[in-house]
């Protein structure tokens, strides 16, 4: 299965690249440059970062018996976007030069710092799925009350150059920068992969699940290290981007049920695909650079509502 996950995730890579070459109008020479340098990378941060925020939403919302988990509702890019408020806000001009290696690692320790911490306070509340949604929540919103007072401090360029990484971005990654945090969204979703089959087995409960010789507290922790992990990855390659963790495997499991061993393979690939539609769109209008938030909202808001409205969202 995950062979054929990588293989079809090539085969759409491959064909987004061909796509956004042969829309460019260039000289050779520039062209290859562009294609290499910029629309590759595109690519390729358009299918990991798609398909760690889809596969890591699908195993938080079945390890927090919550269907409304997503990594940003969860707390988990709240760390992350406290350090991005941080190093862009507060960074002195001369660094300015390092920022963009320095602004992922910031963003990736972040998410981690955050994921820590909600695990460490929801332990000290028993464990449960309410405790680590309620523990998100508060650092979420801490997080946020600090970002807000920098805002305050700053002037208007860094502002902009904030809100902008808020609002997401397939742009901002190099080659470096991917071969910084690849690894990681690989590792960490093909763990979940790993273990998608060990997940079906909590639906029926805590106690069945360990009477069919599951290790609850241990999947528990393990799956949600590696959502953390390929989440901070992924935000320290994108930036903050909203809502795909939560619609594409609500709607697949619509389609194709509540088994894992289907559902987390194709919320990697619709979570791929979903992203280089985005980053196609954003090829197409070559005046700006749209946000990535804005345009997951855009195509998923009135889907989710949709499929709310005919009673198709179900925990």
């Amino acid at each position: 299965m995950i062979t054929a996950l990588l293989y079809v995730l090539f085969t759409v890579s491959a064909a987004a690249i061909l796509a956004v070459v042969m829309l460019s109008d260039s000289p050779n020479t520039l062209k290859q440059h562009i294609t290499l340098q910029i629309q590759v990378p595109l690519v390729l941060t358009a299918v990991l970062v798609g398909a760690a925020l889809s596969t890591s939403g699908a195993t938080l919302q079945v390890v927090l018996k919550n269907p409304l988990a997503d990594p940003g509702i969860v707390g988990i890019t709240s760390g992350a976007s406290l350090v991005a408020a941080i190093l862009l806000l507060l960074t002195p001009n001369w660094a300015n030069a390092y920022m963009h290696y320095v602004l992922p690692v910031g963003c990736f320790l972040g998410a981690l710092a955050s994921t820590f911490i909600i695990y460490r306070l929801a332990r000290k509340l028993l464990g449960s799925a309410t405790a680590v949604i309620l523990s998100g929540i508060a650092i979420s919103t801490l997080s946020g009350a600090i970002i807000a007072w920098l805002y305050m401090l700053s002037d208007a360029n860094a502002l902009r150059n904030l809100t902008f990484w808020l609002m997401g971005s397939l742009y901002q990654t190099n080659w470096p920068i991917l071969a910084l945090g690849a690894p990681f969204v690989v590792v960490a979703v093909g763990y979940q992969l790993y273990v998608a089959k060990h997940l079906n087995k909590l639906y029926a409960g805590d106690i069945a699940a360990k009477s069919s010789g599951v290790n609850v507290e241990q999947l528990t922790e393990r799956a949600l290290v590696a959502s953390a992990v390929a989440v901070g990855a992924a935000v320290s390659m994108a930036g903050s981007i909203a809502f795909v963790g939560l619609l594409v495997p609500h709607i697949l499991r619509r389609v194709v049920g509540h088994n894992n061993a289907l559902l987390l393979p194709l919320s990697a690939l619709a979570g791929a695909c979903m992203l280089l539609l985005v980053a196609l769109c954003s090829e197409l209008t070559r005046a700006i650079t749209l946000p990535v938030s804005m345009i997951t909202a855009t195509l998923g808001g009135p889907l989710l509502i949709w499929a709310l409205s005919k009673g198709q969202v179900k925990g």
